[in-house]
């Protein structure tokens, strides 16, 4: 006597595509939420390579005034390789420039350093722009020119 093969209970015979659906949205929407924050980070791990740039070229241009009495706006007169400002920093997501005001009989000289991100860094708007001084006051402002110093720097 032969036996017919032993079927299956209706609940025990896998996914249904309904159930598949459900699942691949829940992996999107999380690859989705991961990539975002992934994104975000990558952008703030950048940021701290224009903050060093800043305050490098800064120690360099102090270090300059106590020999000679002034800022310069050429890069190798602070070490750094390149005709002229704005050169290009760290990993390449950020150009730096120098803004030099020479000594007069009522003021002394004063810099501005700029950061502002360059390639995929630019899409970074929360910190888009950052500054530091001779006297080492930090600043940076997002893409509308809000003042974003507090969570940036």
């Amino acid at each position: 006597m032969q036996s017919l093969p032993r079927r299956l209970p209706a609940t025990d015979r896998g996914f249904t595509l309904i159930e598949m659906c459900a699942v691949v949205l829940v992996i999107s929407v999380l690859a989705l939420l991961a990539m975002s924050s992934y994104s975000q980070q990558i952008q703030k791990s950048r940021r701290v390579e224009a903050k060093n740039a800043l305050l490098d070229l800064a120690a360099r241009e102090q270090q300059l005034y106590s020999s000679i009495n002034a800022y310069s706006t050429t890069p190798t007169d602070v070490g750094y390789t390149g005709a002229s400002f704005p050169i290009t920093v760290g990993s390449g997501y950020y150009q730096v420039s120098i803004a030099v005001t020479a000594a007069t009989a009522t003021a002394p000289a004063t810099f501005t350093l700029t950061a502002v991100p360059i390639g995929s860094q630019a899409a970074d708007t929360t910190c888009s722009k950052f500054t530091t001084n001779q006297l080492g006051a930090q600043s940076a402002t997002d893409g509308g020119g809000a003042d974003t110093s507090a969570t940036c720097w």
